[in-house]
């Protein structure tokens, strides 16, 4: 799920982590890789944002779940291994859809 600025603000004020920029030159290796995405890191690894519950917004908004694509390879986070997604616990909401 690609995001608008707004929603990556309201994205991160929710969860710990920091958003790759758009015009980082990992995006178009992340993009081939995983899809068309706004990309996350935390101390967890590389992540994502899907729609939650099919995408159907609640009162507060739009909810999607934060997934995991690739986690840390060692302690010291210069390295990330792949992996299939898996989604967290972690549910943001991004506002009204348009």
């Amino acid at each position: 799920m690609k995001l608008n600025s707004t929603q990556v603000e309201r994205a991160l004020s929710q969860f710990q982590a920091e958003a790759i920029p758009e015009d980082h030159p990992v995006i178009p290796q992340l993009n081939n890789l995983f899809g068309e995405h706004t990309f996350f890191l935390d101390r967890s690894g590389l992540n994502i944002v899907e729609p939650a519950e099919g995408g159907r917004a609640g009162a507060q908004g739009q909810a999607a779940k934060v997934v995991n694509l690739a986690t840390w390879s060692d302690d010291n986070p210069t390295r990330l291994e792949p992996h299939e997604p898996e989604l967290t616990d972690v549910v943001v909401v991004l506002g009204a859809k348009h």
